[in-house]
Order: C-alpha cells, then structure tokens, then sequence
C-alpha cells in the first residue's frame, strides 16, 4: 500500500496547499494521513464563537467534513496551542510526529516550506521545522527509541516535499518561496480542493481570495523536492511517488 502523509498547522490548511493532491492520489489508491498541529482556536474570523474552545471544537468538525470531501484515510486534529507553536518544547512535538509516522508508515511526506507559505505563518514555519525533522528521525533507531517495541519500529521515509507556489499575497511581510520541482496537474480536483476549504465555514470570509487563487493557478498544485532517500540531482517531476520502492522490493 502506498501511503501519503500530510503535517498542517490548522484546520483548512489540508485544504488550501495540499487538497487537490490528496484526492488526486486516494483515487490513484494512495492511503492518505493528515496530522494537523492545532484546532486552530484562534483564528481571526471565529465564525460566531464565544471563545477558543467553542471555536476549537467548531474547526475540528470543520476539519472532519474537508477529509471527508477529500477521501482521506486518517485524518488528525492535534491539541498544540494555536499561533504557539514557536513557543513548545521541540523536542515534544517531534517525539509526536515520529510516533506517527512510524505507525502509518508513509512513503512520501508533505508539509509547508520554512519560509512559512504564501501567508508566511509563524504555525506554517514551526509545522515545518518540526515535520523535518520527524522525517529525518523516525528512520534512526536512536532517536526516541522508547517508542520502539514489537510493533513500533523505525521508519525511513523515502521523500519529503515541501509545498511552493508561483504567486505572493499581497500586503504581506515578504516571503520567498522554494523552486517547484514537481507540479501536479489536479484537473477537475480543483473543484473537490474548493469545496473542501468551503467546509471550513468558520472562515468563510477567506473564501473569495481563496477560490481566486486557487483558480488562478489553472488545475496543478506545486512542490519542493527538499529530501529524498535517492542521492543525485534533482528533475522536474509530475507524480510525486515518482522512483518510489515499493515495500517488499
């Protein structure tokens, strides 16, 4: 079975950088793994929500119906705190991350750049760092090697991507995005990718910019080839379980 994992830092997040890819490739039969950091409990637009908690719980629902639209095997709405995650002990959340990808045992992992995204999210920067690093430790039997047991045991991911874009929002600190050196045509999933960051109704106020965007560049989603267990240069590619080995081979 192949497998796909995605680390977001809230709710929508799948939706917005990832969404087309992860229908595209569960209809390709591709088992797909969201771990999403916060509940994202404080968001700007609150949806009518009288605090954090009311919010928090109305985004995991949220959450819950954009997997749905998106087919998406295990979907997980983690309890770090929103818009802190640069503020956490890191080697907590690695452990985390690590014990995750061991038990779903991914080939391929997704996540945001460094730089943070298009919006250049404090959240997007730290899912980064910590996913990195999860993707280089949880395939070393010294890095947290209390979670190993019978059935718990180390796990090399063959290939991380980080995801890019060709535009900048504008009115925003500046940002620089990765070089895309894979872009996947998501034809008529783009809709699917709509209409699953419209599940998240609490945002509705982003919707417009969002569906703008996301038309604007034409049906593809772009990413960046930033490890990969194969040495040499990097090419273009345009199917990201590309010179994958399949377990067993």
């Amino acid at each position: 079975m192949r497998r796909m994992m995605v680390v977001t830092a809230h709710p929508d997040d799948e939706a917005s950088s990832f969404g087309g890819s992860l229908r595209l490739y569960h209809e390709r039969g591709v088992e797909t793994c969201i771990l999403c950091l916060t509940p994202g409990q404080a968001a700007t637009h609150r949806g009518g929500a009288h605090n954090d908690r009311e919010l928090g719980e109305m985004r995991r629902q949220e959450f819950a119906a954009a997997c749905n639209i998106l087919k998406i095997s295990r979907g997980v709405v983690m309890d770090y705190p929103d818009g802190q995650l640069h503020r956490l002990e890191m080697q907590r959340v690695v452990s985390d991350l690590t014990l995750c990808i061991r038990e779903f045992r991914p080939q391929v992992l997704l996540t945001f750049d460094p730089a943070g995204g298009v919006t250049g999210h404090t959240d997007h920067t730290m899912a980064s760092v910590f996913a990195t690093l999860a993707f280089h430790w949880a395939g070393r039997g010294n890095r947290f090697p209390d979670q190993l047991n019978g059935s718990v045991n180390p796990h090399r991911i063959q290939k991380l991507y980080y995801a890019s874009a060709d535009f900048v929002l504008p009115g925003r600190q500046p940002v620089t995005p990765p070089p895309s050196t894979a872009i996947i045509e998501i034809g008529n999933y783009l809709e699917t990718k709509i209409d699953a960051f419209r599940a998240h109704t609490s945002q509705q106020p982003l919707w417009q910019q969002f569906e703008e965007y996301a038309r604007k560049r034409g049906g593809r989603e772009m990413f960046h080839l930033s490890a990969s267990v194969k040495p040499g240069p990097v090419e273009l590619e345009s199917d990201l379980f590309a010179g994958i080995i399949e377990e067993g081979t």
